[in-house]
């Protein structure tokens, strides 16, 4: 049998304002075109319930109760990192035997879902406050500002296997909650370093640090790339250059050097790699390699 096509909210609202304006059921289904019968149905339902709105329909049951979906979801606010397993092992301790599959798709619909941890650069108090100082000092800044400034930064390449993932639920949006990210700090080793820089007009050079960076050598590498990439990327006179607080960056010995090429220097709150745009630039960098 062809299933009867629905009529929409708006049809079914007209019928209950002409059954209101004292309309009978057949001059009603006469004027909107649709069988007395459903007419006297969506009336008797206004009647009862209110609505024309389309009532929840009966079905399978649910396996997890609605008490154990907030218990689940109540867990796993709580502590993101919380297995499927885990969850299945609570309602099984509770009476409820379930998979793990169901799991993720009662989750699912309470809008949270399995997600890889976010790695977050590991902020304390004092981080927090001088990133919170940096983003209201710049809050009104024009964005011809922000075209004058060169990005740089150095990152490291992994050729061979992935750094450890946890995997959190979580909401929508919510990828950079405390709860759903895994706090790093910086540290030696990788195969290949690379420094760069970039702007808005494009992107400057790219070097490999073929050895292990320290002070001296990063000036060479600002002394032998830097000046050249602003030319080639036509900056404007008083261009800013960026870089974050590693100690071969705030050396005395770099700090003079800057001064002395009159470089002007973007002051850069510690821990915050992500407020620079050239972390999404090394994104896809290492995602080509």
């Amino acid at each position: 049998m062809a299933k009867t096509k629905e009529l929409s909210k708006d049809t079914r609202n007209k019928i209950v304002d002409l059954h209101q304006a004292g309309k009978t059921e057949s001059a009603i289904g006469k004027q909107v075109g649709v069988k007395k019968s459903t007419v006297g149905a969506i009336i008797r339902k206004w009647k009862t319930y209110k609505t024309t709105d389309n009532l929840p329909r009966s079905g399978a049951p649910r396996k997890i109760s609605p008490r154990g979906v907030k218990m689940i979801t109540r867990t796993v606010s709580k502590n993101p990192r919380t297995t499927r397993g885990d969850l299945v092992n609570d309602l099984q301790r509770a009476g409820t035997k379930v998979t793990k599959a169901t799991i993720s798709n009662t989750l699912r619909r309470q809008g949270l879902k399995s997600c890889s941890a976010r790695r977050v650069p590991l902020l304390k108090p004092v981080h927090v406050r001088a990133r919170l100082k940096f983003a209201r000092e710049h809050l009104d800044d024009p964005e011809e500002d922000w075209e004058n400034v060169i990005w740089s930064d150095e990152t490291k390449i992994e050729l061979f296997g992935k750094n450890s993932t946890c995997r959190v639920w979580r909401r929508k949006n919510a990828e950079l909650h405390p709860k759903n990210t895994i706090p790093t700090v910086k540290h030696g080793g990788g195969n290949i370093m690379l420094w760069g820089c970039f702007s808005a007009k494009g992107p400057g050079r790219l070097i490999r640090v073929k050895e292990r960076m320290n002070g001296a050598m990063y000036r060479e590498i600002l002394s032998k790339n830097l000046l050249p990439s602003a030319r080639a990327l036509k900056m404007k006179r008083g261009w800013v250059f960026q870089h974050d607080n590693d100690p071969k960056h705030t050396a005395r010995a770099t700090k003079e050097w800057l001064r002395k090429k009159h470089f002007k220097v973007l002051e850069w709150p510690s821990q915050s790699p992500d407020l620079n745009p050239i972390e999404n630039l090394w994104r896809e960098k290492i995602c080509v390699a």
